[in-house]
């Protein structure tokens, strides 16, 4: 086993800045404890710039920058971040656990063949991270608590056998071992300040003055005790929410944020080998709007295939959202899948850059999200021999989410039709053709082929079908109406062949 350890040093400052665009990367913002007297916890590149650091008052902070945007921290926000990390890195490695508040542990020891060995690997896993908005720093070892210790410390230098982990844990601080103060305290008291310091004192004397918990922690740095780890599992249900660091009053500038969450939800489903078909976007506005009764915008989003690559979702998604008109400013926005189903993966190339593929949004997807959900439909057969009855039309995602297991839904089979030409365009009524017939000839090519149904429920009909060529050369499927009698009803046009 070989333990990589992802530390988030400003976590609870990149649960908001996340969602910033490259524009916005000079506001200063800062998040706070909260309570009566509130203090720093952490500050943008800017608001440091303007002297405001962590430990420092809110009163002093806007004494130095009144223009700063205040945020509590969110410590919700902080394990919803972690999790979903934790589901994203679970496409390097089964074996994922947390390590909170602000640190997870993956063992890749059993992946490095896989991605090309220990540099690429760790390259794709630090742009992946950077890229969801997030600051690491990275820690490698062959113990889980070694490698959350060099996480902590701020040394990236890999720890490749475990005879080494002695002299490289020495010198670091006992701080970053995640112990509590008052242990540190009764230590620091005692002279000692360092990791070596600590193991190096009698176990059965160090347990009992500052309990088992840090011998434990002390043996498994070293490797001398096992280091049980409970690996994450990926909730059964997506959900995800993203603060933005302002008030955003226009659909389009949603899409940065938006765009986040769908890699989050790509991530989801990549874990759980699924696709999604139906989601639901809900835009959160600002808090004194919520309180004069203005409920949150919803966006459903519905595929009519279930899909999972983030370019897919984002093109969707990008479409609906210029057809969403904000009724007031968004604070906050949160995604639900509604509606899953399994989707295979792809396998990886032999030889570089095959596992790279093109992804394209369907065109059904692209209609549904710029024209709307009602404007797009699909036809089912229907048991009827009627032809303008023998059809009806459904959402369009309906029939490709009827394949699945968890949506199939019992249709009646259609009736058996004969072995005749049918059209693929039928008029919405016939159109009665008799004077046209007499004006220019027709030619029957094929029939009659006559169709008799109908009579239970008033609509009945006795017609005789023909496929024939008009005068202009089009081919078209006419028929001759019976219901009052043999050879002397109208002639009616049903439909054209393409």
């Amino acid at each position: 086993m070989y333990w990589a350890a992802l530390f988030l040093p400003s976590l609870a400052l990149d649960v908001f800045t996340r969602a910033w665009s490259s524009d916005d990367a000079a506001q200063r913002f800062v998040v706070a404890s909260g309570g009566k007297a509130p203090l720093v916890v952490a500050a943008s590149a800017a608001a440091r710039d303007a002297g405001i650091g962590p430990g420092q008052s809110i009163t002093s902070a806007l004494a130095l920058a009144p223009d700063i945007v205040l945020r509590d921290r969110d410590p919700d926000a902080e394990s919803r971040a972690l999790a979903s990390l934790a589901t994203w890195m679970l496409r390097f490695t089964p074996q994922v656990s947390l390590a909170p508040p602000d640190a997870l542990v993956a063992d890749i020891g059993g992946s490095l063949r896989l991605f090309g060995g220990f540099a690429p690997l760790v390259t794709r896993m630090t742009a992946g991270i950077e890229a969801r908005g997030f600051a690491a720093q990275w820690g490698f070892a062959p113990t889980a608590s070694a490698a959350l210790l060099l996480a902590h410390a701020g040394d990236p230098a890999p720890v490749r056998q475990p005879r080494d982990l002695e002299a490289i844990l020495r010198p670091l601080s006992l701080e970053h071992l995640g112990i509590d103060p008052a242990t540190l305290a009764i230590l620091a008291a005692a002279g000692i300040g360092t990791f070596g310091q600590a193991a190096a004192l009698p176990r059965d004397a160090l347990a009992r003055r500052c309990g088992q918990a840090l011998v434990t922690s002390l043996d498994r740095a070293l490797g001398a005790c096992a280091d049980p780890r409970e690996p994450y599992r990926p909730p059964p249900r997506f959900e995800a929410r993203l603060e933005l660091p302002v008030p955003v009053a226009d659909g389009e500038a949603l899409g940065f944020g938006v765009n986040r969450l769908v890699h989050e939800l790509s991530a989801w489903l990549g874990a759980r080998g699924l696709g999604v078909s139906r989601l639901t976007l809900t835009l959160t506005h600002e808090r004194y709007l919520r309180q004069r009764g203005i409920a949150p915008t919803l966006v459903p989003f519905t595929l009519g295939a279930p899909a999972r690559a983030p370019a897919h979702l984002t093109g969707v998604m990008r479409e609906r959202l210029a057809r969403v008109t904000l009724s007031a400013p968004v604070e906050a926005i949160a995604m639900a899948s509604d509606e899953t189903s399994p989707l295979a993966g792809f396998n990886l190339g032999l030889l570089p850059g095959d596992e790279a593929s093109t992804v394209t949004v369907p065109l059904v997807d692209r209609l549904r999200a710029r024209l709307g959900d009602e404007a797009v439909v699909s036809l089912s057969p229907h048991a009827e021999y009627r032809p303008e009855r023998s059809d009806r039309t459904q959402p369009a995602h309906t029939a490709a989410a009827s394949s699945s297991p968890r949506t199939r839904k019992h249709v009646a089979a259609p009736l058996p039709l004969p072995e005749a030409p049918r059209p693929i365009w039928l008029y919405d009524a016939p159109a009665p053709i008799g004077e046209r017939m007499e004006a220019a000839p027709w030619v029957l090519k094929d029939g009659p082929e006559r169709i008799e149904s109908g009579w239970w429920d008033d609509h009945d009909v006795r017609r005789d079908y023909f496929v024939a060529e008009t005068p202009d050369g089009e081919i078209a499927w006419i028929y001759r109406d019976h219901r009052h009698g043999i050879d002397d009803g109208e002639w009616f046009l049903h439909g054209l062949f393409a």
